[in-house]
């Protein structure tokens, strides 16, 4: 077995992601930064690659509960609480950015803050980001939970957190279990539903964001659907 002190400099994470940004590294790579250490017979690296692979891919393991998490090779307690609060920590990062941001001139702002939301959930969420006359963000908040559909997607609701907060635009966004992010014809019932029941308080739809995975997000506003 090569240790990490085997490969070249230029092959091990922490070195590799010094020379050339986070963004080179693997996701193998990214997840033995995390563990800092492997198994007797693995090092950081494959053991990192092994923990991916029993989980389903990085999705599946960063929306692990705490009971899924530590049956993971390698992993227990103390790794689930630190990755938690990495999460938590980045989710902060976006939502201060966005506080301060015109989110129409920064959909990949919204997508990624979107994306840290609700990827990975294993059931289905709708949500709300409420915005005032300059597009700036008031808040974030999840409303429907389970199946969405307008059989429990109220758009009265929708409405009354809206005039609760002030807000003058709204961004609808819910993700799909299945990283399928095309919308349903129930999606695009429920997203005309909505605008029209915040028509009468003169408050906009600006987009309605499906999330099915980071490299799947589809915009019903580019698809010219809002």
């Amino acid at each position: 077995m090569k240790t990490l002190k085997d490969l070249p400099e230029t092959e091990r994470p922490r070195e590799k992601l010094l020379l050339h940004g986070a963004m080179s590294l693997s996701d193998a790579e990214l997840l033995a930064i995390f563990l800092r250490t492997g198994l007797p017979g693995l090092n950081a690296i494959e053991l990192a690659q092994h923990v991916l692979n029993q989980s389903g891919g990085l999705s599946n393991l960063l929306g692990a509960t705490h009971n899924e998490f530590i049956k993971f090779k390698g992993l227990g307690s103390a790794k689930f609480v630190q990755l938690k609060a990495c999460m938590e920590l980045t989710q902060r990062y976006i939502h201060n950015d966005l506080d301060k941001t015109n989110l129409m001139d920064s959909p990949d702002k919204v997508r990624d803050f979107l994306c840290q939301k609700l990827m990975h959930s294993h059931r289905e969420i709708f949500a709300v980001l409420l915005l005032n006359t300059q597009n700036h963000l008031i808040k974030y908040e999840e409303v429907f939970f389970g199946t969405i559909n307008s059989a429990q997607v109220h758009p009265r609701e929708i409405a009354k957190i809206a005039l609760d907060n002030h807000a003058k635009n709204v961004i609808l966004a819910h993700n799909h279990p299945s990283k399928i992010s095309e919308p349903s014809p129930s999606d695009i019932h429920i997203t005309q539903e909505i605008k029209n029941a915040l028509k009468l308080f003169d408050i906009n739809v600006l987009d309605h964001i499906i999330v099915g995975s980071r490299n799947h997000m589809t915009s019903l506003a580019e698809k010219g659907i809002i």
